[in-house]
């Protein structure tokens, strides 16, 4: 009887075990599940903070400080090493508190279980739902061990002011890559644990500056410290004062590269680290430029936009700015934003022409011209009869251009734009030579890059390499498009064309003192205004506007986008500007060369491409390195 009750009991059991798991995702577990993570870099290896919500790069267990782990198991589970995922002790002990306190005054849960809520488990308390973490922590604890249960945890857990996981709160907290906390800093960190919006002490100082004390004490009852180590670190605490970074300039950088490090990730797990080619000291100028330029004039004149993209001439994003104030609003009029260029386009214009034989002292007629009922308008009227082409070029003269460009023939215009970059629709009507057909200033800053490097077409990119977790090597991102057409031939001519414009033309408010060349632009009832040009290591574009496309008054491309670009330029020229290796994919002066990955080429090329590794799965053999 007795043994058929057992029995019995046994199959209850077994029915109620399998009941409570049947749902349970044992492979997700096991495989950690650890969410993909992009991490941008700048140029020089900081992190590209942005606002919102903060997940830095995944740490291995050998990365976190002793002084973290010790802090951590001291205050959320003194006995994680000996136990199997549940702690009977620690249980009873939280038991006997709540009943003398009346109330729940400490939980008995193991970090692993901790672990099981966050990550993998619903929040309701149900019986099956406890069934379930029991049976999950004993799996886990022979499954993993105890190193992995702790480095997912110290990855995952949420501690305030949206970082999740202990390097984005060292980082958020302390601006400190996670291997550099001091035990103060570690002691604060496992404090958090508890009650992370409560105690950050960006919330809450003094909760902070208490429950580190508790963290403290903690780790010295556990023998980690002795009480004169806790004590000179409690006091260190109180001449701290952690604060969130303010998010970095340029998160209209991160957001126009933001598309194209998710494609570089994939969808595997763990975080890629993204090094792009934004350089912080060029962004912070190009944003105080922007900002100082709009502030002080933009309502008089009646502009309350502006955009800014700097780049190498070889097309290195180094300062992105898509607005006037990134908080208030996000949408990228660098990038999205259509507008007509105006006279900046004239630049295609001049280059068929040259393509076609003429040369910069060949004469043009600059005199009323009318072509299908349209009449081209010089910029304060009257015209100047024959002119050369430098000299109807440097005073952007319409109506020479509009002539110009019906000579030398509106398809071979429209070809000459496509050649050196401009992707967007061309309408081939009259007005096109004036710059009627909307671009975007990105795709117009890296034609004009093109004639500085003397190929085209230039690409525009923004990702210098990266690094999977797990991996040891970082890779290159290998170039999309090679520039191929060979611009020697009229170099030198657009060049001094270009060069005309500052020493005698529309665009001399944009003269920095040295070699600069570029070219004004303004649009219709003075609605977009623009200057592009170049110096010897930068590209640089400008344009001022509004979003409703309201008239400004009087302002052209010669004047604020010009003192805009050449306040840039000035400021930028103060230091070296960066020098990005192609061949080797990073900033000039490292050493060690990275392998390329052409990301596109090889997605498009293997189904089981993985970005990660850059890798490929032969249908014999191996997995291999994508060499394309």
């Amino acid at each position: 009887m007795a043994a058929l009750a057992s029995f019995a009991c046994v199959l209850v059991l077994a029915g109620v075990l399998t009941w409570a798991l049947k749902d349970v995702p044992w492979r997700e577990i096991a495989a950690g599940t650890l969410k993909p993570v992009i991490v941008l870099e700048t140029a020089d290896g900081a992190p590209l903070v942005r606002q919102g919500p903060y997940q830095g790069p995944y740490a291995a267990y050998g990365q976190f400080p002793q002084s973290l782990i010790e802090a951590v198991l001291s205050i959320e589970d003194r006995r994680f090493m000996n136990h199997y995922g549940i702690d009977p002790q620690g249980i009873g002990r939280a038991l006997i508190r709540n009943f003398q306190a009346g109330s729940v005054a400490q939980g008995g849960s193991t970090i692993t279980q901790q672990l099981i809520k966050v990550q993998y488990l619903e929040s309701d308390r149900t019986l099956k739902r406890k069934i379930q973490e029991v049976v999950i922590a004993f799996w886990l604890e022979w499954k993993l061990g105890k190193q992995e249960i702790l480095t997912r945890y110290l990855n995952t857990t949420y501690l305030g002011s949206g970082a999740t996981g202990m390097p984005a709160a060292a980082r958020v907290y302390f601006n400190k890559d996670i291997g550099d906390l001091d035990v103060s800093e570690s002691a604060m960190l496992a404090g958090l644990l508890k009650a992370p919006s409560q105690l950050n002490p960006i919330a809450n100082f003094e909760g902070a500056r208490q429950r580190t004390a508790t963290v403290l004490a903690a780790m010295v009852a556990n023998g980690k410290l002795t009480p004169d180590e806790a004590a000179a670190a409690k006091a260190k605490f109180g001449k701290l004062r952690p604060t969130t970074p303010t998010p970095r300039s340029g998160s209209w950088f991160a957001d126009w590269i933001s598309p194209q490090a998710s494609e570089i990730a994939g969808t595997s797990p763990g975080s890629t680290t993204v090094r792009t080619t934004l350089v912080p000291r060029l962004q912070r100028i190009a944003e105080r430029v922007v900002t100082q330029a709009l502030d002080e004039d933009g309502k008089t004149l009646g502009a309350s936009q502006a955009a800014l993209v700097a780049m190498t001439p070889e097309g290195a994003v180094v300062a992105m700015v898509g607005g006037h104030d990134y908080k208030t609003s996000q949408f990228n009029r660098a990038v999205t934003a259509m507008r007509q260029p105006g006279s900046t386009f004239k630049l295609f214009v001049y280059y068929a022409a040259l393509k076609k034989g003429l040369t910069l002292f060949d004469r043009v007629l600059d005199a009323p011209i009318e072509i299908e009922g349209w009449s081209p308008e010089n910029s304060g009227g009257g015209y100047r009869g024959w002119v050369t082409l430098a000299e109807a070029f440097a005073r952007s003269l319409n109506a020479a251009t509009v002539a110009l460009a019906q000579e030398v023939g509106l398809d071979n215009v429209i070809a000459a734009a496509k050649e050196l970059g401009i992707d967007a629709p061309l309408a081939p009507t009259p007005s096109l030579a004036l710059g009627t057909s909307e671009v975007n200033l990105l795709d117009l800053t890296s034609a004009y890059a093109s004639v500085r490097l003397g190929k085209a077409p230039v690409e525009p990119w923004g990702i210098i390499d990266f690094q999977a977790a797990g991996q040891s090597q970082a890779f290159r991102v290998g170039e999309k498009t090679t520039p191929s057409i060979d611009l020697s031939p009229y170099q030198s001519d657009l060049l001094g064309l270009l060069q005309l414009v500052i020493e005698r033309g529309t665009g001399r408010d944009a003269d920095p003192g040295t070699f600069a060349a570029g070219k004004t632009g303004t649009s219709q009832n003075n609605r977009d205004a623009w200057f592009v040009g170049f110096t010897e290591p930068l590209v640089v574009g400008v344009w001022v506007g509004n979003d409703d496309d309201t008239p400004m008054k009087g302002v052209t491309g010669g004047s604020l986008p010009a003192r805009i670009w050449r306040d840039f330029i000035r400021a930028a020229m103060a230091e070296p500007a960066p020098d990005f290796d192609l061949d080797k994919g990073q900033a000039a002066g490292e050493t060690g060369t990275a392998p390329s990955c052409n990301i596109t080429a090889c997605s498009r090329s293997y189904r089981s491409f993985r970005a990660s590794d850059c890798t490929y799965q032969p249908f014999r053999g191996e997995r291999r390195l994508c060499e394309r």
